[in-house]
């Protein structure tokens, strides 16, 4: 699926609109690919504030990792880009967030590879002179329709 979003708002809905499809799931691994600036942590911020988390949400850049407890499972939300080896994350305690029971939003998962689970869903996010290009693959066909209308609303109101 690819959505043209025209600026941080949109790419913020995007993000609430796909935690909203993704209610029913109990855990999932959610790859963020993009360059620098294009928005992943403004997607993340807009799914975590979907699935109600209040107050900050800090940018995990430096910290590698948040964890988040709301709706009676964990979020992690994780920033690998400064990682300079993927055996770095080996001492964040990962086994104790099973991919079936929690939801992972990690940004620059290529810095991670061999430690980090295999995605099941992945967002690409390009910057385009006016905007950015959202490509969205893993979901099924009524997450899908889900997300669209979730998205739709949320753009329009």
């Amino acid at each position: 699926m690819k959505l043209f979003l025209k600026d941080a708002d949109a790419t913020a809905a995007a993000g609430s609109a796909l935690a909203l499809a993704l209610e029913a799931r109990r855990g999932a691994v959610i790859y963020l690919r993009g360059e620098l600036g294009a928005g992943k942590t403004t997607l993340a911020r807009g799914f975590l504030r979907a699935l109600g988390v209040a107050g900050a949400i800090r940018s995990p850049t430096y910290t590698l990792m948040e964890i988040y407890n709301v709706r009676l499972r964990d979020v992690l939300h994780m920033d690998c880009y400064r990682l300079a080896d993927p055996l770095e994350l080996q001492n964040l305690g990962l086994a104790d967030y099973p991919s079936e029971q929690t939801l992972w939003l990690v940004e620059w998962p290529e810095k991670g590879v061999g430690v980090l689970p295999m995605a099941d869903i992945v967002i690409g996010i390009e910057r385009t002179e006016n905007g950015r290009n959202l490509l969205l693959s893993g979901l099924s066909e009524g997450e899908a329709k889900a997300f669209q209308a979730h998205l739709a609303h949320g753009l329009c109101t």
